[in-house]
């Protein structure tokens, strides 16, 4: 992954030397199961615990011999720890050390991905709550529908990232696993209670059924859920980005002293944040589209998942993070304009009740059909300059059925809105 789009808490986890490390400590807990398991004298374990080390430039020297990392690796633990180095990788192949390495990495990136989710869900809440009350109008087919709140808005935004996170949080489940079950899987030098004892060093469980690898459906359901969690990310953004055109201009990102929209046009104060967020959406679709390749191998494995893995993992943690982070700065410092959200409500006057109008008639006794031919043709006067409002009291058919008082309730706001609260607080809002 590019600079531009890294994390410091995924960097802390994806680097080279961090994944070399976790294969370090996969090594060692299996030298220690060994040793409980009376296979390894004491005096070595203690002597891999305290001399294990690894430098990355001669674990590239060793590669241009070996043609394979994991044995570089190897090899150059073996030769800082001394005599004792033999027990290192004692019984086990590489995917035994790779992929336990790897549920590692990916249950600490589910965390971090999680308390930044959760600190996304904490600006989206501060959101709702300040404009629970705060009208705009609601679009369908980017037309005017019916009136809402940007607080309404804001819980729906929520509630969706709620369950990603939950999705999130079960994922971690998935792919916090382990296996030291060798070449096929079969446990032929290595033994089921030898992988427990390593697993439980590790806090991973072991994966019931393994082949020479962990099978990818785990790590496929993971970019997955990803992917899933950036199109939800993307939806805020298409929605931001929407809301600051010129001729709606409700929110508008934070812009800073000397910040430049456009090379060519000063007055521009383009939604590049939330367009960064849509671009990178694409990129964690395509990398889960990738994983989900990589499902089915031949027989008991092959190398059609390594290589890809090599970017799909790191750079959709990375993206992810980036994006969730990303949203966060976007909301923390966004402006949100009351007063143009009231006035586009009424540019279109009164014509956002007329499902009311409606409703009201057809409880009057009125069919639906008739009912809503009433509140058409009275809407199309409207759009030829005319008040809806006025027009619908005026209307003999209206008349004959609702009283004043009646119609007055039906272009009301208050009871319009009257329900807002019951989303804000099924949505996890107001708990």
């Amino acid at each position: 992954m590019i600079d531009r789009y890294t994390t410091q808490a995924m960097t802390a986890i994806w680097s080279r030397q961090a994944k070399y490390q976790r294969w370090q400590d996969v090594e060692v807990a299996i030298v220690e199961a060994h040793a409980e398991l009376g296979a390894v004298p004491t005096e070595a374990l203690e002597e891999v615990r305290s001399r294990s080390a690894f430098d990355l430039k001669r674990c590239d020297e060793i590669e241009l011999e070996t043609r394979h990392d994991l044995m570089a690796f190897v090899r150059n633990l073996a030769e800082n720890i001394g005599e004792s180095g033999r027990y290192v990788h004692l019984g086990v192949t590489s995917y035994d050390v790779i992929d336990t390495a790897l549920g590692i990495m990916l249950r600490d990136s589910c965390d971090v991905l999680i308390a930044s989710a959760k600190a996304l869900g904490e600006e989206i809440k501060r959101l709702s709550k300040e404009h629970e009350h705060t009208v705009e109008i609601g679009r369908t087919h980017g037309i005017h529908a019916e009136p809402i709140t940007f607080g309404f808005k804001c819980a729906n935004w929520y509630a969706e990232l709620s369950r990603n996170i939950e999705r999130l949080e079960q994922a971690r489940v998935d792919v916090a696993v382990g296996k030291v079950s060798g070449a096929v899987g079969i446990h032929a030098i290595t033994s089921p209670e030898l992988e427990s004892l390593v697993c439980a060093k590790l806090d991973l469980n072991p994966d019931p059924a393994s082949t020479q690898i962990i099978n990818r459906d785990r790590h496929a359901n993971f970019l997955n859920v990803l992917a899933l969690m950036g199109a939800g990310l993307e939806r805020i953004a298409t929605e931001l980005r929407n809301l600051q055109r010129t001729e709606i201009l409700e929110v508008q990102e934070a812009f800073a002293a000397g910040q430049t929209g456009s090379s060519a046009m000063p007055h521009k104060r383009n939604p590049w944040n939330s367009e960064t967020v849509c671009g990178l959406a694409r990129l964690l679709r395509g990398n889960a589209h990738a994983m989900v390749e990589s499902v089915a191998t031949w027989h008991e494995r092959d190398l059609t998942n390594s290589s890809l893995e090599r970017i799909v993992f790191p750079d959709s943690c990375h993206l992810a993070d980036f994006m969730l982070k990303r949203l966060t700065a976007i909301l923390k410092g966004l402006q949100v304009f009351p007063a143009t959200m009231e006035r586009n409500l009424r540019q279109m006057g009164d014509l956002v009740f007329s499902e009311h109008v409606m409703i009201a008639l057809i409880h009057a006794g009125m069919s639906r059909e008739s009912a809503y031919k009433v509140a058409q043709r009275n809407a199309a006067k409207a759009w030829d300059g005319c008040d809806f409002k006025t027009s619908v009291a005026s209307d003999p058919e209206v008349r004959e059925r609702l009283t004043p008082e009646a119609v007055e309730e039906l272009f009301s706001l208050k009871h319009h809105l009257r329900n807002v609260g019951h989303t804000l607080t099924a949505s996890g809002i107001f708990k």
